[in-house]
């Protein structure tokens, strides 16, 4: 595979947390022959799996997972600057922290993701109350929200969200999935949200599928 050394070595930054040279590796991978795709699955991503393996076993905690993140979100930035990946629709996504969560991490993983499949992302921030959702889906002319719930409160937040979408008339415009530490299949389901995503690198291939679904309709 070309690059396949550049291309561990962005995962490697990633490992490392090394956030001032993922740029300069992301751009020897990219001049080296690697696809975007190897560049983001078989670096980024194999990078922060072996971060989140790490946190499990106690070696890196919160403070560097969280850094891990940025390192990616940087390198992505890069990525996008250098080849722009046009695996999107150009549609909106809305991405929000539900009210009383001030979790950022996983949200902003997400929104560079999008970025870089050609969505646009517009995140509302943490601590989202539902009307301020409502708003950035009326104003953008969303296709789609994304929560984030990191927290056991988040989850009654995301259902007042999704019911207030609906008091909006705007619910059935927009498809919302939910992804993070308290979410799963079950809660999802509970709140009335379209999707759970367990992971950040399953926001964009869920995305594609549910709106082509609607386009093909």
């Amino acid at each position: 595979m070309a690059g396949s050394q550049e291309v561990q070595g962005v995962k490697q930054a990633i490992v490392d947390l090394d956030e001032a040279h993922i740029g300069e590796l992301v751009r020897k991978a990219v001049a080296a022959g690697a696809t975007t795709k190897d560049i983001v699955e078989n670096g980024m991503r194999a990078g922060m799996t072996e971060v989140g393996q790490k946190y499990e076993a106690g070696e890196y905690y919160l403070a560097e997972f969280e850094l891990s993140a940025n390192v990616m979100a940087r390198g992505l930035a890069t990525l996008k600057v250098m080849v722009p990946w046009e695996s999107g629709t150009g549609e909106t996504v809305v991405l929000a922290t539900p009210r009383g969560d001030l979790h950022d991490m996983g949200k902003s993983l997400v929104a560079s993701l999008l970025a870089t499949s050609g969505y646009k992302a517009v995140d509302v921030g943490i601590d989202t109350p539902p009307e301020k959702v409502v708003e950035a889906v009326s104003g953008n002319d969303a296709r789609a929200v994304g929560l984030s719930l990191v927290l056991a409160s988040s989850i009654e937040e995301a259902r007042a969200i999704i019911d207030a979408l609906g008091e909006a008339g705007l619910r059935d415009k927009v498809k919302v999935i939910v992804g993070g530490v308290v979410a799963s299949k079950d809660v999802a389901e509970g709140i009335g949200a379209d999707a759970y995503v367990q992971s950040a690198f399953d926001v964009v291939p869920t995305l594609n599928e549910m709106l082509q679904a609607t386009r093909t309709s």
